[in-house]
């Protein structure tokens, strides 16, 4: 069973390098590092806002670079074709995720979160402006002038 866990974990982290997908795991990590969580809810196959919120922020050199400083990224994804499906305990841990902080089923939905789990900042959608302007958003809750 471990080695099965190791795979589905090994083959999200290539989809998406740095983001984890388990909520207990990032609140751990964010509570031993002092880091708030960035929690993404997403649509990786068929949100076309979501495809862009990756390509555009996630993917930036800018973000990368201060995400692995100052934050736990925590990604939440909600594919429909078949080829990409989740493993069932994902899908339920996603969607347990999904009713305490995205109800309204919103993609992309962004939130900043505390390592309680309380909500410090929420983006719908993809923000319209630049990386570095996300950045200095978020930099405001994490002590960092970024």
């Amino acid at each position: 069973m471990k080695s099965i866990c190791f795979l589905i974990f090994g083959l999200t982290m290539i989809a998406h390098p740095g983001w984890l997908t388990n909520m207990v795991e990032a609140q751990k990590i964010a509570s031993e590092k002092h880091q708030p969580i960035l929690l993404n809810f997403s649509g990786s196959d068929w949100c076309g806002p979501c495809i862009r919120m990756e390509k555009d922020f996630f993917e930036a050199a800018s973000f990368k670079a201060y995400a692995a400083e100052h934050l736990v990224l925590l990604n939440a994804d909600f594919p429909r074709n078949k080829k990409n499906k989740l493993a069932e305990n994902q899908l339920k841990h996603n969607e347990k995720l999904a009713e305490q902080y995205n109800n309204e089923g919103k993609f992309p939905l962004t939130l900043l979160l505390d390592a309680e789990g309380k909500v410090l900042k929420r983006w719908e959608g993809c923000p319209d402006t630049n990386p570095e302007t996300f950045i200095k958003e978020i930099a405001v809750f994490t002590g960092s002038s970024n």
